[in-house]
């Protein structure tokens, strides 16, 4: 669960591209990546003048802001054609087809493939497939299939999901996870470093999970140990959102040992209560993850950590909710996603005893004052260091434990600096070219 369902990229409604096709993402970094293979695939079929919006269905609100924003281009583009995709296309295609603004509805497993945007297929309004017999990635790898960020490239190791978290509809959106063979992830992010991508960053919905249905079941520590020995002019290698309950040895030991991957963990714990974390279904406790942190900074000292956070989960008490600021600082976290809980129709936790809305709010603002906190502590702690940092655009880079540095100084975008670091505004640190 990732980015909390609003818009990640977005060209302006009222300035079409030249060549008239938009794609409007929501949600998480794989619906982006996944947003340029669908751009790529629509002007291969020849599709002109239309917007392609990317729909996300981890919360109530990321549906309603598509459903919004939809509306919004038919006004502002009467002529273009209109296609909606992505989870929650895929979870309810009826409810978007219901709306008149909407040319054709396409499910995930349809939005990046051949024909799918050929003039044929709006004589069909709604193209959706059974996403859970869904069983091959490895098309997604084609070198040219990426998403357009200029820093870093990134590649879709892995989709669906096997667990059922009570909260959670994704799955019903991408499937059953499954895995790319190593041999084509491996290919994919040689191909990236030629180009000269500085860093390549492995996604998926749950990537943890992968290998766990490829022959032998290798761990995604093997996976990444792999790509650092077989690629070895990649300068940083970088994971996205991964499962507390899935780090494995061979990932714990690359960590230790391999500079090149960087000490940055960004963790789906969602809550700082065992109680929740039971209803929710986790598959971890409050005392494995403090556990696995603590396992990773004895191997790792200079690693940052994330977490995603939800606020006001049904049943939550106002003990169970100080567990999860609580949290915060035990784990020293540095950055956080928090969601205010959103009932998602057809989750368990949908069915559960819900908290008032005003309630819901005020403890996602308290969480987020705690992420804050955090940060500031962080920044605080980076003051004086000399870092390696990825240029993201001009004047901003991210140092290899994900700190955000505004920097003076011509650089090149996707290039790698050395800064010295000498203060912080609370938001990011401030830093120098070294």
């Amino acid at each position: 669960m990732a980015d909390g369902g609003l818009p990640l990229a977005a060209l302006p409604l009222d300035h079409p591209p030249t060549d008239g096709i938009e794609v409007i993402t929501f949600g998480c970094r794989l619906n982006a990546y996944e947003s340029d293979q669908a751009l790529a695939r629509a002007r291969a079929d020849g599709l002109e003048n239309a917007v392609i919006f990317n729909t996300c269905a981890v919360t109530g609100e990321a549906v309603r802001q598509a459903r919004q924003a939809i509306r919004k281009a038919r006004r502002a583009r009467p002529h273009a054609r209109l296609v909606v995709t992505g989870c929650a296309a895929q979870i309810d295609p009826d409810a978007f087809a219901a709306m008149d603004e909407v040319d054709l509805v396409l499910g995930n497993g349809l939005k990046s493939a051949p024909g799918s945007y050929a003039r044929t297929a709006f004589e069909t309004r709604v193209r959706v497939n059974d996403v859970m017999s869904a069983r091959e990635t490895a098309g997604h790898l084609l070198a040219e299939h990426r998403l357009t960020d200029r820093a870093r490239a990134y590649v879709e190791v892995q989709n669906g999901c096997d667990h059922r978290c009570t909260f959670c509809i994704i799955p019903f959106g991408r499937g059953n996870s499954r895995s790319a063979p190593a041999g084509e992830v491996v290919e994919t992010v040689r191909s990236l470093a030629a180009e000269g991508y500085n860093e390549v960053v492995l996604t998926g919905v749950d990537v943890t999970a992968w290998g766990a249905d490829l022959p032998g079941a290798p761990s995604l520590g093997q996976l990444v140990g792999r790509i650092l020995k077989l690629v070895p002019e990649l300068p940083r290698l970088r994971l996205s959102s991964i499962d507390a309950a899935e780090i494995d040895p061979d990932l714990l030991r690359l960590l230790a040992d391999e500079p090149r991957l960087m000490p940055y963990l960004h963790l789906s714990l969602q809550h700082g209560d065992d109680m929740i974390l039971k209803r929710m279904k986790r598959r971890h406790t409050r005392a494995d993850a403090l556990r696995l942190i603590d396992r990773v900074r004895s191997v790792r000292p200079d690693v940052a950590f994330g977490a995603d956070l939800i606020a006001g989960f049904p049943t939550e008490s106002d003990t169970m909710f100080e567990s999860s600021v609580s949290l915060v600082e035990a784990a020293g976290l540095a950055y956080l996603h928090v969601f205010p809980f959103s009932p998602r129709p057809g989750t368990p936790a949908a069915r559960m005893p819900q908290l008032d809305r005003a309630t819901v709010k005020a403890r996602a603002e308290r969480l987020r004052a705690a992420g804050a906190a955090a940060l500031v502590r962080h920044l605080g702690a980076q003051v004086g260091r000399t870092v390696s940092a990825v240029v993201e655009r001009d004047g901003l880079a991210r140092a290899e434990d994900f700190t955000e540095v505004a920097f003076d100084g011509p650089a090149k975008i996707g290039g790698v600096v050395r800064l010295t670091l000498s203060g912080q505004n609370g938001r990011r640190a401030l830093g120098a070219i070294a």
